[in-house]
């Protein structure tokens, strides 16, 4: 599969046609038309998790957040890799003090998308709302295996972000 945008592909067809080698260019627009179409690498994650946690629905995709449901969730979501971050896995759960339930679906989620034991991320997890409180405050950043999370507790609901920074 070629790993070529829109605009280089039109000037590589362009260089072909001008130095007379007209068949070449028509050989590069042809293994253009006949590769596969391929789903986005955040699109295969998605279908992953639907796949491997039950409950799980995929929603609308939209600016590079792939929207979940799940029943222990009030709002779930899959960040798509950007200039800063990998990947993303933010959860809203409805009560001040996440269920267990909830702690899973966050952690299994992290376990597939990042390739990290399950154990591993539902430890990070229960790490970092274990210190959501009185001493440090109701937001809290924390980092466990390469993993950047991020708890914050508000008035009636409590959240999550798992990511991992894009040099790592």
């Amino acid at each position: 599969m070629l790993a070529l945008s829109d605009r280089s592909l039109r000037r590589t067809c362009a260089r072909l046609v001008q130095t007379g080698s007209f068949a070449g260019a028509v050989a590069l627009g042809v293994l253009l038309v006949a590769s596969p179409a391929r789903a986005d690498r955040c699109d295969d994650l998605a279908q992953q998790l639907k796949s491997q946690i039950d409950g799980v629905g995929i929603g609308k995709t939209v600016a590079n957040v792939i929207y979940l449901s799940h029943p222990a969730a009030k709002s779930l979501r899959l960040g798509c890799p950007s200039r800063t971050v990998k990947n993303e896995v933010f959860g809203i759960a409805s009560t001040r003090k996440p269920s267990a339930e909830f702690q899973e679906l966050i952690a299994s989620a992290s376990a597939i998308v990042f390739t990290i034991p399950k154990a591993d991320t539902l430890r990070g997890v229960k790490r970092c709302f274990g210190r959501v409180g009185l001493l440090r405050g109701n937001d809290v950043k924390s980092r466990y295996r390469r993993l950047d999370m991020r708890c914050i507790r508000g008035k009636t609901e409590s959240s999550i972000a798992v990511s991992r920074d894009n040099s790592e």
